[in-house]
């Protein structure tokens, strides 16, 4: 029989509906029954793309002997992390203060106050029977121990930043001295030679990439370690798009590499990884011109079109790293059948994308995956590069044909405001690197559906999750920060206002719901709470400020924050954005690499921002023309006609040309009508 899960929405819960476990979905139902039979809680955390989450389920969960256990002594809750950050973070967070490394599937016990007491991750079966009994009988017999355990770390849970981490309030400082302290803190944890961060397995980590290629822009070519830095960028980026973590064939990245070479990926592929690395890689194509990031972004955003878009206009959140029960299986190819495919196309092929007679990876399967560009093999093999593409795309395509008759790896179909909110960002980045009109018509297309759709019209909140027909959940500071920053992409690529007023509007709500207003010092704490103040209460309310694979929702919102100010003229919101940062700024000395969208930000700020300001009827072209380079530190609006925003009042077309206005902390220089002019002052401006 279906168990509670049968009633919810989400992929990852569905999945174990029809457990033999009495699963529970987070919510009152299930606390109050841990309450009611005094039981304690077991909280198990995965979400659909996870592998060992599978693993798990088709070893213990799936068992009607574990089940039985389980049932029993336990009352048990399934939480989707991807759904439910907020429980996941908290609970993430207590069994790292265990001493337990995180990952998931995470497993964690409670008292029936929700009081967190032991955790584990992944165990085979015979291991997590004989846990729960240990449990069991520790509660039975050891009640007391466990209650004082639980207390001590929820009380860890509940400590404020400034007691956790010995902030105070200070006023940051942005000067080169510290931005090469930095850069030195991200640079010495780096490979040099294989690209990427120097440990395994390796992941993209997009804000790292994005802090080095600040830091360059700002440090300017004639500096050493500014070119270690875009040696690194470029290095990392070639080794991705060429090895066995992007999808050669189809396009797109997955998760993670699980060797040191990029070589073998986990399979699956999640939005908010290509979401930040169509950013990532807009950004370097349009400081290196290099084709190679061109086909990336374009290959991954047909990907993304192709798999991953809903009718509605919104993108769903990921796909399973498994088919048929097997890792990989869809994605890889045996030598046999390439050669059956490609026929007399097979040996340069092979040859190009390291294809062995054996299999180059697990059960006889080949990883296509590459050493050099097309440029390079094109001239080591003595082709032209049209014959090349020509051949490239044939191949390609025969074996999409016979890749597309598989079956398909489990689509994770929920939407996710936050994901949704950086593949946003992605898309406006590649329209403006690109001037691409479909890369525009998607990222309109989902705007549009993130504010209809996933935002209550009724209070101005945003939603979490999308799914059916229906927006669920309160929205989070990730879902906020997010979607602002990627409406204030758009608006900077489009100059419709209608968008920077959503933005706006989305921020006042953020100052009004998540700010918090005493620390445990009794000090005015700048930094935002993860969870509505009209929320779900949970066991503590905390602040997420660590950057990961996905930017710190507080390091999003400083940097909205900044750049609203100098859009609308926002003086709160800068000393608010100043706040932080300045908070902030002992704990990103001392670990830089983990907190590397705060330190781009530190980046930026060494220098004055470009305010640049479009008026007349070729802003739309000047805007392109000015996009079509990297340089990170600007904010740009522009109006065909005349606007009322700050920036823009007052200024019109000269001598009915197209004017450009640079102004740097409020003082502009004499306006230009020319793009090559407008380089000219940002190139040459004295900067104090």
């Amino acid at each position: 029989m279906p168990n509670q899960l049968q009633y919810e929405t989400s992929p990852y819960l569905l999945q174990h509906a029809n457990n033999p476990v009495d699963w529970y979905a987070w919510g009152e139902e299930a606390l109050n029954r841990a309450i009611d039979e005094d039981k304690p809680i077991l909280v198990s955390i995965g979400y659909s793309a996870c592998h060992w989450c599978h693993v798990m389920e088709h070893e213990s969960f799936e068992k009607d002997d574990v089940a039985q256990v389980m049932n029993t002594h336990f009352v048990c809750i399934k939480v989707d992390r991807e759904e439910r950050p907020d429980v996941d973070a908290i609970y993430m967070d207590a069994v790292q203060a265990m001493g337990v490394q995180g990952g998931w599937p995470l497993n964690v016990f409670l008292m029936p106050n929700a009081k967190p007491f032991y955790g584990v991750t992944y165990l085979p079966k015979r291991n997590w029977v004989n846990l729960l009994d240990s449990i069991r009988n520790a509660f039975d017999e050891h009640r007391e121990d466990l209650a004082n355990s639980a207390e001590g770390f929820a009380t860890e849970l509940n400590l404020s930043d400034s007691e956790r981490y010995g902030l105070t309030q200070n006023n940051p400082l942005f000067v080169p001295d510290v931005l090469d302290g930095l850069y030195r803190k991200v640079a010495v944890k780096t490979d040099s030679e294989k690209g990427g961060m120097h440990r395994s397995p390796k992941f993209p980590m997009p804000s790292v990439w994005r802090f080095l290629l600040r830091y360059h822009a700002v440090m300017g070519e004639e500096s050493a370690t500014s070119e270690r830095a875009f040696h690194q960028v470029k290095l990392t980026l070639d080794r991705m798009a060429l090895g066995g973590i992007y999808d050669q064939l189809g396009g797109g990245f997955a998760r993670y590499s699980t060797d040191v070479d990029w070589f073998a990926p986990h399979f699956e592929k999640m939005l908010y990884d290509n979401g930040q690395l169509l950013t990532l890689y807009a950004e370097a194509y349009s400081l290196t011109k290099s084709p190679l990031y061109k086909h990336v972004v374009y290959q991954t955003i047909g990907f993304a079109q192709r798999e991953l878009l809903s009718p509605e206009g919104g993108f769903y959140s990921a796909l399973d790293a498994d088919s048929e029960g097997v890792e990989g299986k869809f994605y890889t190819f045996t030598t046999p059948e390439l050669r059956e495919i490609l026929g007399d196309d097979f040996d340069w092929f092979a040859n190009l994308y390291h294809i062995s007679e054996e299999g180059n990876w697990e059960h006889s399967r080949n990883i296509l995956h590459r050493t050099e560009t097309d440029e390079a093999f094109a001239e080591r093999i003595g082709w032209s590069m049209d014959e090349l593409n020509v051949r490239l795309d044939a191949t390609h395509l025969r074996l999409l044909r016979v890749r597309n008759e598989r079956i398909r790896p489990g689509l994770d179909d929920k939407i996710l405001c936050s994901w949704n909110g950086l593949m946003l960002k992605g898309l406006v980045t590649a329209y403006r690197a690109f001037n691409e009109p479909e890369f525009l018509t998607l990222a309109l297309r989902l705007a549009f559906f993130l504010v209809k759709k996933m935002r209550d019209s009724r209070n101005g909140r945003l939603w979490h999750m999308y799914k059916l027909g229906r927006a669920r959940q309160a929205g989070f500071l990730e879902d906020y920060a997010a979607v602002i920053d990627g409406l204030v992409a758009l608006y900077q690529a489009t100059f419709t206002e209608s968008w920077l007023t959503e933005a706006d509007q989305l921020t006042q709500y953020v100052l009004a719901n998540f700010s918090d207003t005493r620390d445990g010092n009794g000090d005015t704490d700048p930094m935002f709470f993860f969870t509505d103040k009209n929320g779900e209460e949970l066991i503590a309310r905390r602040k997420e400020l660590f950057d990961n694979v996905i930017p710190s929702s507080n390091s999003m919102m400083a940097e909205n924050l900044y750049t609203l100010s100098l859009l609308l003229e926002r003086p709160s919101y800068a000393e608010r954005a100043d706040q932080m940062l300045g908070r902030i700024q002992p704990l990103v000395q001392q670990n830089a690499d983990y907190l590397t969208n705060w330190a781009a930000q530190f980046a930026l700020r060494v220098r004055p921002t470009a305010e640049i300001a479009i008026a007349g009827p070729e802003a739309d072209q000047f805007r392109a023309e000015l996009d079509a380079d990297y340089y990170p530190n600007k904010v740009l609006c522009g109006t065909t006609d005349k606007s009322d925003f700050p920036l823009l009042q007052q200024r019109g077309p000269i001598n009915g040309q197209t004017a450009i206005y640079v102004c740097y902390n409020r003082a502009c220089q004499l306006p230009v009508t020319s793009v090559e002019e407008t380089w000219k002052l940002l190139r040459n401006v004295k900067h104090s």
